[in-house]
């Protein structure tokens, strides 16, 4: 069997008390050599009362020791800085400090108070917001009927004015085909009127007597028709033609002549 930490600092000639307690300040053989070798010239009771020392020391630092927070604004106390914090940003409380004064544990009781207590707020909170959700939806609704009616407004108006351009447009086509009527009629009652002209002239040149003369210009003139805008503007004319199939209407450019 192999011998133990404590056998081996024993048969190096270390004392047994202080061996041990090498051994349980450093935990391996080689560790408790090294402490053996520092601490050589001390004896067992100094080394004990230094560890009553350094002991008294930490509980004394412990004691000092920050175990909450403090409000100094409203006087709460928090147990760590999360809470802390949260209590900054909902109250724009600035001032806190640290205390050696420790918080003692909730009892259950308390604990069932405070769970009913958040029950209590978080329902609240939630009758808020979905108070604030209905007037929100309300709003929305409203907003969305003002525009639906905004474009029906715009639409209505819209189909107004391409009625009334429409009623324009078959205005002037009306007018447009009732003055190019009027001016086929005129040109047919003049070349009408030319070869009557023309036949009589034969007729007297063969008699032998004075031919006819022509009528006079004013019924023609009479026969045009009194346009609204100057000839100039039109860019094209409608030729109704009469045949035994019915009637044609054509449309033609305004430089084009009967004859073609």
């Amino acid at each position: 069997m192999a011998p133990s930490d404590l056998d081996q600092l024993l048969d190096m000639g270390f004392e047994e008390q202080k061996a041990k307690l090498a051994i349980k300040k450093a935990g391996g053989l080689a560790d408790a050599i090294e402490w053996l070798d520092t601490n050589s010239e001390k004896t067992v009771e100094q080394t004990q009362a230094e560890d009553a020392a350094d002991a008294e020391s930490k509980a004394a630092e412990a004691a000092d020791q920050a175990r909450s927070l403090v409000c100094n604004e409203c006087g709460k106390r928090f147990r760590g800085t999360a809470q802390a914090e949260y209590h900054a940003s909902k109250t724009e409380h600035q001032d806190f400090s640290e205390s050696t004064e420790e918080i003692a544990p909730l009892t259950e009781e308390e604990k069932k108070a405070k769970l009913e207590e958040l029950r209590e707020k978080m329902a609240a909170k939630k009758a808020v917001i979905s108070e604030q959700d209905k007037i929100d939806k309300k709003k929305n609704e409203q907003i969305a009927a003002k525009k639906t009616k905004e474009s029906q407004d715009i639409k209505e108006q819209l189909k107004v004015k391409e009625q009334i351009k429409d009623a324009e447009n078959k205005r002037r086509e009306k007018t447009a085909d009732l003055e190019a009527k009027k001016r086929i009629q005129a040109r047919i009652a003049a070349d009408k009127e030319e070869r009557r002209l023309k036949t009589e002239r034969e007729k007297a040149e063969r008699a032998g007597t004075a031919p006819p003369t022509a009528q006079s210009a004013a019924p023609v003139a009479a026969a045009a028709p009194t346009t609204s805008k100057p000839a100039s503007e039109y860019t094209e004319t409608r030729l109704r033609l009469q045949t035994a199939a019915g009637n044609i209407m054509k449309t033609f450019p305004v430089n084009t002549t009967l004859f073609e």
